[in-house]
């Protein structure tokens, strides 16, 4: 509850924004279940009041806009936010009859199409547990079927909150009760989180900024961390549900090693090429992959001759990204974001080879937002450590720096021509102002 209270945005909602400021979709479910849950334990009326206003001035506007583009995972959490918030005495539904029952109609759909577990679509139904209807009426064993090792239902706190109260589990209690231990002052949207894809978006962060002289040993020690448990190659039964994690960090992870000289094979990430039903899955679901394909992308540009399965991986992911891009595949909130979209394409349009260092640099600080979006099951969260104004901050000023060197030193060459009367031999030999 303190969480709640102490992080609703200025206009209102709960939730994240665009690099615009503009709020996403998910703004709408998020808010809708703080202001349920501030009501149910009856505090922040400020807040609930706040919320309520911003719902009222914005959700028809936010969902006129993807309408035709509504993510499968907002047509199934959507329209439970909104059965929960009137239960519990809010009209929200006023003025949104015609774009609410658009995503109602989508979830009938879903329900009726769907199978609570199936290889076609990522994120089965019965990870959305906690938001299908009563009348779904799921049978406890399938439920305890599908519990991890470690108690949770595919990782999800809230999903395994209600698995808990449907079974009576004692693994689900202990995962929750372990949660609330590591993570008191909230829920985060997964858990637990693979500290290692953490460090390495850092890692990557503090590269593409430009800042890696700073933390040389923090960096590598990370990486040698991440190389001694990398070795174990392969898919190893991993379940379909995690592959887009699994293939986002053993490409990122390959990248980063190979470029601080690791002996790394491309089968530690390349691994899914030769798997059809994985193809397959990808394909089918592809908006859902577009930040892993991304990662795959830039880790084939570090191919060396002759690694053939790279050169397979980097024809896969492109066709993929610009198919997605293309379409503007509506599963993939990352594609509607315009930062992203441009990150995108950079890649694309521009051989890595063939890249300034230091533009780069510029270029990445400038689109810093998208990067830290990550993408969860129902919603988009900002990664703290990625987010850091401290680090962008030092980023602009190394930047600066770097940039009055490089001007003071085409001064002295524009000296130096000048004395050595190079500037009067003609255009062939003297090009300073290319610099």
């Amino acid at each position: 509850l303190d969480w709640i209270l102490n992080n609703q945005k200025e206009e209102g909602f709960w939730g994240e924004s665009d690099s615009n400021g503009v709020p996403t979709i998910d703004s709408l479910p998020a808010t809708l279940a703080s202001m349920v849950a501030l009501k149910k334990w009856n505090v922040g009326d400020t807040n609930i009041k706040k919320g309520l206003a911003f719902v009222h001035e914005n959700a028809e506007m936010l969902l006129k806009e993807k309408q035709h583009f509504l993510p499968r995972w907002f047509a199934i959490v959507f329209p439970a936010m909104v059965e929960l918030a009137q239960e519990t005495g809010f009209d929200v539904a006023d003025n949104l009859n015609g774009v609410l029952s658009h995503a109602f109609y989508k979830r009938q759909q879903i329900l009726k199409m769907d199978g609570l577990v199936d290889n076609y679509h990522y994120r089965p139904l019965l990870s959305y547990l906690e938001a299908l209807p009563s009348t779904s009426d799921i049978d406890r064993q399938v439920i305890v079927k599908q519990l991890s090792e470690d108690g949770s239902l595919f990782q999800s706190p809230s999903a395994t909150a209600y698995a808990f109260v449907a079974t009576k589990d004692r693994k689900c209690k202990e995962y929750l009760q372990s949660l609330v231990r590591r993570c008191p002052h909230g829920v985060p949207p997964m858990y637990p989180m693979d500290e290692e894809i953490v460090k390495l978006c850092l890692v990557n962060q503090i590269l593409v900024l430009g800042l890696a002289e700073y933390f040389k040993e923090e960096i590598e020690d990370i990486l040698s961390n991440v190389f001694r448990s990398y070795k174990k190659q392969g898919l190893q039964g991993t379940n379909l549900n995690f592959i887009p994690a699994k293939i986002y960090k053993d490409s990122l992870a390959f990248r980063l090693l190979r470029m601080h000289g690791y002996n790394v094979t491309p089968w530690s990430f390349c691994w899914f090429i030769h798997h059809e039903d994985i193809l397959a899955h990808i394909e089918n679901n592809s908006g859902y992959f577009m930040s892993a394909m991304f990662n795959v992308y830039r880790a084939t540009d570090l191919t060396f001759s002759g690694e053939y399965e790279l050169e397979e991986a980097r024809s896969f992911s492109r066709k993929l990204l610009e198919k997605n891009m293309m379409l503007r595949n509506e599963e993939d909130d990352l594609v509607m974001i315009t930062n992203f979209q441009t990150l995108v394409k950079h890649e694309l349009h521009l051989p890595w080879i063939a890249r300034m260092d230091h533009l780069d640099h510029r270029f990445w600080i400038e689109a810093n937002n998208a990067d830290s979006l990550w993408v969860a099951k129902a919603s988009l969260y900002r990664l703290s450590c990625l987010h850091n104004d401290k680090l962008m901050k030092l980023a602009v000023e190394n930047y600066k720096f770097r940039q009055s060197i490089y001007q003071n030193e085409l001064e002295e060459v524009k000296r130096w021509s000048k004395d050595w009367c190079l500037s009067d031999m003609g255009f062939g030999r003297e090009k300073t102002t290319y610099c």
